[in-house]
């Protein structure tokens, strides 16, 4: 684990496959079999499962749960105290690992650069798109678009945002960012960039 930072609270597992430049804070646990990439930051009280996936360059804020299947891509910023979900009819008296005919565990999918603001709650199965924005607090049910601006309970489109997070506005189905200048063009309901 050369060139890492990890606090003395946390516990890493052996069987943990960790790249190099990781920043784990306090009282953290990662178990066995869980994938970190490289450049990665876990802030204090964070949980790793053993069948969780974390890309290259992903910030993961304090009080937040990696439970199984869930995968996030390079670059993810994850702010504090998301709840994700892995299990879409838990019971506790028929967990999965006892009763399978029951269902089975859901992976949840978060693309490149993706942000989920502070407190936003991912219900299971669903992919949450490339540099897609979740605002504060939001409820997540359902797939998000690629570059999609999504809030409330629960959470619904109401616009698009840049790869460098600014708001975008869309004029005749195309936009350029007023901060970072990139070109988009709106297609299907699809937001794809240009240039």
């Amino acid at each position: 684990m050369e060139n890492n930072f990890i606090h003395k609270t946390a516990e890493i597992e052996v069987g943990a496959e960790i790249g190099t430049g990781i920043h784990v804070w306090q009282n953290c646990q990662i178990k066995s079999g869980a994938k970190i990439g490289n450049d990665c930051t876990i802030g204090h009280n964070c949980f790793v499962g053993g069948k969780a996936k974390i890309g290259n360059g992903v910030k993961i804020q304090s009080n937040t749960d990696l439970w199984d299947f869930i995968e996030l891509s390079d670059y993810v910023f994850v702010g504090p105290s998301v709840v994700f979900t892995n299990d879409p009819n838990p019971r506790a008296k028929y967990p999965k690992s006892k009763y399978p005919e029951f269902g089975s565990w859901k992976p949840t999918i978060v693309k490149e650069g993706a942000t989920l603001g502070a407190n936003s709650t991912i219900i299971c199965d669903i992919t949450i798109g490339k540099w897609a924005f979740i605002g504060a607090g939001a409820v997540v049910n359902k797939n998000v678009n690629d570059y999609a601006l999504v809030v409330g309970v629960p959470a619904r489109q109401v616009g698009w945002v840049c790869e460098c997070g600014n708001k975008l506005n869309i004029n005749d189905n195309l936009s350029r960012c007023e901060v970072c200048k990139k070109e988009y063009k709106l297609e299907n309901e699809e937001l794809c960039r240009t240039k």
